[in-house]
């Protein structure tokens, strides 16, 4: 570009542009305090949370509620949900149907974590080493929520014709399609000291209000030097030429 041309932009662009960034940086920071925020209320409710009530279909649950329920497993319908990583090794969570009534929607048990063996593990095996009993029981645990959708190439569920269905971060409808009946909106988080377990450390996300909050201060001072260097400059220029930046 010509110096001709660099002359005809306005004097005024630099402080626009300048004051959008100052806004999107403060925006930035309200977001990462709200998320802080969020993350205290889930703290909070996971610590202060007791005692198990007994989960009834249509009663309202909130996250980590300490539930119980009545039914049986569907143990010929699990789902193996994939890309799970603990302690730097992949595997999977066993997420198991448990029928509470024939006309109420399942309840999905999210049963624990366990490790693959291989890349491309022998799934006929996989679904002996999980198998569980059909008979009526009681689940206890805490209320969760599906896995938050990764980058994913394809369908949520890749359908085989054998049980158990690997899936990559599903959503409940996804589950309840492949079900062909509708679940519950939440997993149960299966209680650690439960029968038919495997490996159970369920906490809020790794990631606590603090660091949400030291993010928001970052880029509240971004902002905030950013706003200083333009009202600094924008004084600057009027005092060397008698007069503030115009068109």
């Amino acid at each position: 570009m010509s110096t001709d041309a660099k002359r005809k932009l306005p004097a005024w662009l630099p402080y626009a542009i300048g004051a959008l960034l100052v806004v999107q940086f403060m925006a930035l920071s309200a977001w990462q305090i709200s998320r802080g925020f969020e993350k205290q209320a889930e703290r909070d409710a996971f610590e202060g949370a007791s005692g198990f009530t007994l989960f009834r279909d249509g009663v309202e649950v909130r996250s980590f509620q300490p539930i119980r329920a009545e039914g049986r497993f569907l143990g010929d319908r699990q789902f193996l949900f994939d890309n799970i990583i603990i302690n730097s090794r992949y595997g999977y969570y066993v997420v198991t149907p448990l029928e509470i009534a024939n006309d109420e929607p399942l309840l999905m048990i999210n049963r624990g974590w366990i490790a693959k063996d291989s890349p491309n593990p022998d799934l006929d095996e996989v679904a002996e080493a999980i198998r569980v009993s059909g008979d009526v029981t009681t689940v206890r645990g805490r209320v969760g929520s599906f896995p938050k959708p990764g980058m994913r190439m394809g369908d949520a569920i890749a359908s085989r014709e054998r049980w158990p269905q690997v899936a990559v971060f599903p959503t409940a409808d996804d589950v309840a399609a492949s079900l062909g009946r509708e679940v519950q909106p939440f997993l149960l988080l299966l209680d650690p000291e439960a029968e038919h377990g495997y490996l159970r450390h369920w906490v809020p996300e790794e990631m606590g209000p603090g660091k949400h909050f030291g993010y928001a201060l970052q880029w509240f001072l971004m902002g905030a030097v950013l706003a200083g260097l333009l009202i600094w400059n924008y004084r600057k220029r009027g005092l060397e030429t008698g007069e503030g930046p115009g068109p």
